[in-house]
């Protein structure tokens, strides 16, 4: 019985002693993300993946505002031409700074327009994990007191729009309402998921390394494929919500008189004629149900319809990619060669929206 009552004693301290760890780190995490904000917090706002002002990024530190690129002010300089570039971790880009397509662009604008007698400035607002509501939200709170002249919005096909749209109707997590578990659940996907390093941190780039595991990349282009089937109800109303988003941004630029350039990022679904086998496979669907340009063509009629200037990079990365690669491996994103076309491609267009 003493033994018993032993065992209960020890049983009982060991409960206080875990409540009072659990409850000591879980205010001590809290603290820590009023400090210095993290992703893996929970937060609903665009802010949930935006980067630390001047922490260490792929060839160099993100600026003040927490964004890759140079310093800017919030005030325009005389003479400049400014752009903004709205979009997700392709905006903020898995490659050193200096090689991003915003970067490129801007390199290519002050080098083919200087008989212009202005600098050209693009500032990359892109932030990982958002979608096209978040775009409305960036430009809404920060992106017109900067005053630009054009807003660049980087649209994902991928990802903003069925995806999109599931983030905003997805509930929040159990987890996410203890800082402890959900530190505890980032170190375990981080373990399960990843074999590389995570983009935009300091580690040294490698343009050839896998990102993902193998099973989990095609985790991720199987349900991004959802968008190919041809009459998706499902995508066809997360289309109808997403694209919303992007008529209010040109509603707010007309108001404004700021020209609006929306281009369409192609996933590497559409382009890699062997992920597409393998996700068809993995489907087991018949090819003839897939229609690889869907998500292209509905844009490309609201755009039309809407008065909506934009590119489509389709043709260009299906071309680009039959000569080489375009994609980092196993990671969704564009590599160096990725980010060169993309840029050669959208340059031209942005040149002849200025004229």
């Amino acid at each position: 019985m003493k033994q018993l009552s032993k065992i209960g004693s020890i049983a009982k301290q060991t409960l206080i002693i875990c409540l009072i760890t659990f409850g000591m780190t879980e205010a001590t995490f809290r603290i820590y993300s009023l400090i210095n904000p993290t992703f893996i917090f929970y937060d609903s706002s665009y802010n949930r993946y935006r980067g630390k002002p001047l922490s260490p990024s792929q060839g160099g530190n993100l600026n003040s505002y927490g964004f890759r690129g140079a310093e800017y002010t919030q005030a325009k300089p005389a003479n400049t031409y400014r752009i903004l570039s709205l979009g997700d971790s392709f905006a903020f880009g898995v490659v050193p700074v200096q090689y991003n397509y915003n970067s490129r662009i801007e390199r290519q604008l002050n080098r083919k327009l200087t008989n212009q007698g202005k600098q050209f400035q693009l500032i990359n607002m892109g932030i990982p994990g958002i979608g096209p509501k978040d775009y409305l939200a960036l430009l809404t709170n920060e992106g017109i007191q900067l005053n630009p002249d054009m807003v660049m919005v980087s649209l994902f096909i991928g990802n903003d729009i069925l995806e999109a749209e599931r983030v905003t109707d997805k509930k929040r997590e159990w987890y996410t309402y203890s800082y402890v578990l959900s530190f505890l659940n980032y170190v375990i996907e981080v373990q399960r998921k990843y074999e590389g390093k995570s983009y935009g941190s300091k580690n040294e780039y490698v343009d050839d390394k896998p990102s993902l595991a193998a099973d989990k990349f095609l985790d991720i282009q199987t349900s991004r494929g959802e968008i190919l089937l041809k009459n998706n109800p499902q995508f066809l109303a997360a289309y109808n919500s997403q694209i919303e988003y992007i008529k209010q941004i040109k509603k707010i630029c007309d108001s404004k008189n700021i020209k609006l350039l929306v281009v369409m990022l192609p996933d590497e679904n559409q382009v890699n004629l062997e992920l597409q086998q393998q996700v068809i496979a993995k489907w087991k669907a018949n090819p003839e149900q897939i229609d690889i340009k869907q998500p292209n063509q509905a844009l490309a009629t609201t755009f039309t319809q809407e008065k909506i200037p934009y590119l489509d990079l389709f043709d260009t990365f299906v071309i680009g990619s039959k000569q080489e690669n375009l994609y980092k491996p196993r990671d969704t994103h564009w590599n160096i060669a990725g980010n060169r076309v993309a840029a050669q491609a959208i340059t031209p267009k942005i040149i002849e929206q200025i004229k």
